[in-house]
């Protein structure tokens, strides 16, 4: 093992310059352990600009890091992020800070002149985790409730009015109205669509390579505001991919021509839509709630990407790759404890080796990294695939954080040495799902009780249920699918015990 990694040490290759910028707690550390196990061993990183955004760092520096970090992922066009804590008020008194910071991310998407946040599930091959096939959501990055104004208020008037930029204008009032309540929340904000339509070129050019369809959610129909988004969208649509959808067969099932959902409704397709294929784009916030739900669906914001994309004044896309989940603060505090841990860092991972493949992108040296970002993810989905990944995928008999860094560091040297190129989206002998034991809903179920359940039906008491015995079973709890003609029946039975 050490033979070829110090071969490796004499011919790094060399990673073009971008930005990285570390955060706190758990993700923080478990970073720690793969940047000296997995990409120093076999990467010169020394053109990387590396930020602490730690809470510490910022307080030390008055917030400076920040702005630096900002202006490094200016120039560079290619970043990482760690996940950060932005301190609540009992943070900043145990942290010992000047002042409670407020989140990075609006600092970094006005820097960076963002245009969408991308979310997309991560599927590893032959492991089933919620959708079938990838999910991809575009957040509107900029406007709405993120960038409010706002004042709590009694009794009285309240005007808004707007004042061009051309003062010789007259102004025009926007709002105006009592306020008849002791207490209200006056809140202003802005929904700016200069940049939709860059929103739109992003959206449908991924959807369309990935052969998904794609759909736009707003509120529309209560919030007229939004019609303009919808309207920005649907003629980008029309004059660049509506026929290219079409010779897809992408629109087959969407009457030939792409869908408005409101965004009650497509709340309740993300359920129904286990099979995956399709794509949203909608508001700011809505884009918040939505990519909430879909993690959910997904097992966990874990199996989620977050990437933010910007635009240079040049027009060269800005691209900050991050994991959707947060600084895992109660493996953290575990870790403190001295306890065994189990940290996923699949989401962070697929961020890092994104921003390493964009920023040889934008340097014209793709080939350069691909060999390691390749193998390192398909060594990461091999630890899952064959039962050696963390404890959230493969159960109890799953690795401890340091353990899971070590076996896919090992894979990867076996796979770095190797000159034939692996096919991380290969797909494994045979499918596996992790066993719904091991997600937290499990805790409140009697054990006990389920086994006694069973031993009922299992007659011959051979620890299997044969399909005789599990027709008895479905008959008796009245689950057994039935035949069309016994449906017409149980529905016609219970028209007559409801006229009776």
């Amino acid at each position: 093992m050490g033979g070829v990694a110090r071969t490796f040490a004499s011919k790094k290759i060399e990673a073009p310059a971008m930005t990285y910028i570390g955060g706190e707690e758990m993700s923080w550390y478990t970073m720690q352990l793969i940047m000296d196990k997995w990409v120093k061993p076999f990467v010169d990183t020394s053109k990387w600009e590396y930020y602490d955004l730690s809470c510490k760092a910022r307080d030390e520096t008055d917030d400076k890091v920040l702005h630096d970090a900002v202006a490094s992922g200016q120039r560079t066009g290619a970043i990482f992020k760690e996940p950060t804590i932005t301190p609540s008020t009992e943070q900043v008194k145990s942290m010992g800070l000047k002042k409670p910071f407020g989140s990075p991310n609006g600092a970094m998407r006005r820097g960076w002149n963002g245009i969408t946040i991308s979310r997309d599930t991560i599927h590893i091959p032959g492991i089933k985790l919620g959708f079938d096939r990838p999910v991809f959501f575009e957040r509107h990055a900029i406007g709405g409730e993120y960038a409010a104004g706002w004042k709590s208020v009694g009794k009285g008037r309240v005007l808004t009015t707007f004042f061009p930029e051309d003062m010789k204008t007259a102004p025009t009032i926007i709002d105006g109205r009592e306020v008849k309540d002791n207490e209200s929340a006056v809140v202003v904000y802005d929904n700016p669509l200069d940049n939709v339509e860059d929103l739109a070129h992003i959206f449908f050019s991924r959807c369309l390579e990935a052969s998904i369809v794609p759909y736009v959610v707003t509120k529309k129909t209560v919030f007229k505001w939004q019609e303009g988004f919808w309207q920005k969208m649907k003629k980008v649509f029309d004059e660049h991919y509506k026929e290219k959808y079409l010779a897809a067969g992408l629109l087959d099932g969407c009457g030939g021509d792409l869908v408005h959902l409101i965004s009650d409704a497509a709340t309740m397709q993300i359920i129904r839509w286990t099979g995956g294929g399709f794509g949203m784009a909608c508001h700011n916030y809505d884009g918040d709630m939505l990519t909430d739900e879909v993690a959910q669906v997904h097992r966990s914001p874990g199996f989620i990407t977050s990437n933010l994309v910007g635009k240079k004044p040049d027009g060269t896309l800005i691209k900050e790759f991050e994991a959707s989940h947060g600084t895992v603060a109660d493996l953290w505090h575990a870790h403190l404890r001295g306890e065994e841990t189990s940290m996923n860092p699949l989401g962070m991972v697929v961020a890092l080796l994104g921003a390493m493949d964009h920023a040889a992108m934008l340097a014209g040296e793709e080939e350069k990294v691909k060999k390691f970002t390749t193998e390192c993810k398909a060594a990461v989905y091999k630890a899952f695939q064959t039962g050696n990944g963390t404890r959230d995928l493969n159960g109890p008999s799953g690795l401890t954080t340091e353990k899971f860094v070590d076996w896919v560091a090992a894979e990867l040297e076996v796979k770095m040495a190797s000159p034939t190129l692996s096919d991380p989206e290969a797909m494994p002998a045979q499918e596996s799902a992790p066993s719904r034991k091991f997600r937290k809903a499990y805790k409140n179920i009697d054990e006990s009780a389920m086994q006694k359940f069973f031993d009922k039906y299992d007659t011959d008491a051979n620890g299997t249920i044969c399909f005789e015995e599990f027709v008895d079973m479905t008959m008796e709890l009245g689950i057994a699918p039935l035949k069309p003609e016994g449906v017409m029946a149980q529905r016609d039975k219970k028209e007559e015990v409801e006229l009776a």
